[in-house]
């Protein structure tokens, strides 16, 4: 979609060139996927030369936010679980090269699989304010609605970091849909990192995502039944149906 209220793109652009009617531009596969008559000006991320990942010492892992979906998965797809996430988005090989990891968040429509993959693994999101002032927010509570998230006027994200213990302990995958390619409905990860302690990472059924201790069922009783996602995708009760189904099998898979 044409944005035709924007006059300027500003390339590489830096934090402390935001001004109000100005928007980030990563890959732009959200940004131009609706009417935005507001922006006036673009900032493009994507020519700021950022390494896509950077590998620490210890193991840890730094994803900059103009990593495209393809980088993700061909420097990280060793790890089941980021493959996985990689292919929720069901899409074409163009929008794997030009997604990013980082617009993927920032859109925060439920069914962002990056912002799944973020918050199971505990990643936390370094972000920079208009002014360079920089602050790390943990992925999982990055997102706080449908389309909304904690980034302040002017803020971007700038890199999505993964501890060393991201990549261990034992996972557990499961992704609904009304259809066989269609947007995610459900998708939950469980995650056993030590022994008798799994966590249940609920996203794409719920408005923002949820990060549940599992020790049972009664754990998604957390979830207010109006924080279920109504639309075309599917009906708030068969979501609910579908989490709770889904979190049994990872309850009993990693237990």
């Amino acid at each position: 979609m044409d944005l035709n209220t924007v006059t300027e793109v500003i390339s590489p652009a830096a934090p402390g060139a935001w001004r109000p009617g100005d928007a980030w531009l990563g890959g732009g596969t959200a940004l131009f996927g609706e009417p935005r008559p507001h922006v006036r000006r673009l900032l493009d991320l994507t020519a700021a030369g950022w390494p896509a990942l950077t590998v620490h010492d210890d193991g840890s892992v730094d994803v900059a936010a103009t990593c495209t979906v393809a980088q993700l998965n061909e420097r990280l797809g060793r790890h089941a679980i980021v493959r996985q996430c990689c292919h929720a988005f069901l899409a074409s090989f163009k929008i794997w090269n030009v997604a990013t990891v980082g617009g993927n968040l920032c859109a925060a429509l439920p069914a962002g699989p990056m912002i799944s993959l973020s918050v199971a693994l505990g990643a936390s999101v370094l972000l920079i304010g208009p002014g360079g002032e920089e602050r790390r927010v943990p992925a999982a509570a990055f997102v706080t609605g449908e389309g909304t998230t904690v980034l302040r006027d002017g803020e971007l994200l700038r890199s999505i970091h993964f501890p060393a213990s991201a990549f261990t302990g034992r996972i557990a995958y499961r992704r609904g849909s009304l259809h066989r390619h269609g947007r995610s409905a459900v998708l939950l990860i469980g995650r056993a990192a030590s022994p008798g302690e799994i966590s249940l990472t609920v996203t794409a059924a719920t408005r923002r995502p949820y990060v549940l201790p599992l020790g049972s069922l009664s754990a998604l009783d957390a979830i207010p039944a109006d924080d279920y996602v109504d639309d075309v995708h599917g009906r708030p009760l068969w979501r609910r149906h579908l989490t709770r189904h889904y979190a049994a099998q990872i309850l009993a898979e990693l237990s």
